[in-house]
């Protein structure tokens, strides 16, 4: 069993950068823009990759990583089966929660809002520039049921190799995206003493983005 004293005694003092209200953008989108950029020329490991947060009817939470695939005014996209657990969940309950951790950066992310599905077309063109044996494990994979055996993966990939060989393979109905359309968006950044900035925007009735600081 781990040593509880040693896991309480883990300490890390943030002081790289801050974040002050009178500097960022006014949009929040643009402002993740403007910490990705960042991220990215950074050589932060694997920017887009996030938490992604559902909820079924029952209000019982569920959370894994899966990776950014697209950023636009609308929200942060990502693809997934629509037969998962996630997207069951998204179907229960539209609500999602996305969360970005850049520890090379000591800032987070957290995005709150709505989940719908992308148009087919848009879900056309991720999936036809995915790699072929990304495209052919989205056919195979029936995501999240039980299965008996890897055996079986290995079949179905099999079965689907020789099925569509030699010939481009097609998104599978089942398979597509989601955009996560924000309604509340939280930029943290990591200082000394555990004083951390955290900036809130969060949509109004008229549909403005108000920024609020939040105690750490």
């Amino acid at each position: 069993m781990a040593d509880n004293n040693s896991i309480a005694a883990m300490r890390k003092v943030y002081q790289l950068k801050s974040l002050d209200e009178k500097e960022v953008n006014a949009d929040p989108v643009k402002q993740f823009e403007n910490w990705w950029k960042e991220a990215v020329n950074s050589g932060v490991q694997e920017p887009n990759a996030m938490t992604l947060a559902t909820c079924n009817a029952n209000g019982k939470p569920s959370a894994r990583i899966v990776l950014l695939k697209g950023i636009s005014e609308n929200g942060f996209v990502f693809f997934t089966n629509y037969k998962s657990r996630k997207a069951h969940e998204i179907k229960e309950s539209s609500f999602a929660a996305l969360v970005f951790f850049w520890k090379e950066l000591e800032r987070q992310i957290r995005i709150e809002g709505k989940a719908r599905k992308t148009s087919a077309k848009e879900s056309e063109e991720y999936f036809s520039s995915r790699p072929r044996e990304s495209q052919l494990g989205a056919w195979s994979s029936p995501q999240s049921s039980v299965i008996k055996s890897a055996e079986f993966l290995h079949q179905n990939m099999k079965k689907y190799y020789d099925k569509f060989h030699e010939q481009e393979v097609p998104r599978p109905e089942f398979w597509g995206g989601y955009i996560v359309e924000p309604q509340v968006m939280e930029f943290w950044q990591g200082k000394p003493g555990r004083l951390h900035d955290r900036l809130e925007y969060s949509l109004n009735e008229d549909n403005n983005w108000i920024i609020q600081r939040l105690a750490p």
